[in-house]
């Protein structure tokens, strides 16, 4: 069964994704896609984006809507890629890439490093550690680049790379969803400077 989603922001403000149900699949709810892109209204704009367990898309449309220079949409799910083609089609979306393939394949294949980069899988199934694993040791995150994290409530964030570093968090209903930056090592200091 077909189901839509209005896009919040930016050119195709307004306009309706469609998607199918499929297991695991909870397209982020308006309410938070509007407080997450609140956030990131200075980071959109020319910037390159992972949506990483991409779904109905909503999170990628959102930000090619607003300006993003490219997103990157990994799924392996084939009936939520050709909905996405098909969605990129019909917005004439040039800047959006679906790659049709298992997230932890394409973190193991040769990294390009983002600005962006949206986490949003399945719960329950560990998936989200062992992402922001690779996306740390793989090379995949620019410094400085911002992680948008979506959990369930109760996941706790101890095994998240010791570089990340909180931004803000807010909890929706049975949803935790956190933005996060990655942060570069300082600059030795020269001996004998302070």
């Amino acid at each position: 069964m077909a189901n839509q989603i209005r896009i919040i922001g930016g050119e195709w403000r307004s306009r309706q994704i469609v998607f199918d149900d499929a297991p695991g699949l909870r397209p982020t709810p308006s309410r938070v896609r509007e407080t997450l892109f609140n956030w990131l209204q200075a980071d959109i704009y020319g910037s390159r984006c992972l949506d990483l367990f991409a779904g109905s898309g909503a999170l990628g449309f959102e930000a090619a809507s607003r300006g993003a220079k490219q997103v990157v949409q990994v799924e392996d799910n084939p009936g939520n890629c050709k909905r996405l083609r098909e969605n990129i089609a019909r917005l004439a979306a040039g800047q959006i890439q679906v790659v049709q393939q298992d997230a932890a394949a394409f973190l193991a294949g040769p990294a390009l490093a983002f600005d962006l980069v949206f986490l949003d899988p399945p719960f329950g199934q560990g998936w989200l550690e062992s992402a922001c694993r690779l996306l740390e040791s793989q090379g995949w995150l620019k410094d400085y680049a911002k992680i948008y994290l979506e959990s369930e409530k109760n996941w706790q964030t101890a095994d998240l790379p010791a570089n990340w570093r909180l931004l803000k968090e807010k909890v929706a209903g049975e949803v935790c969803y956190r933005l996060l930056q990655r942060q570069v090592a300082a600059f030795a200091k020269p001996n004998g400077l302070e």
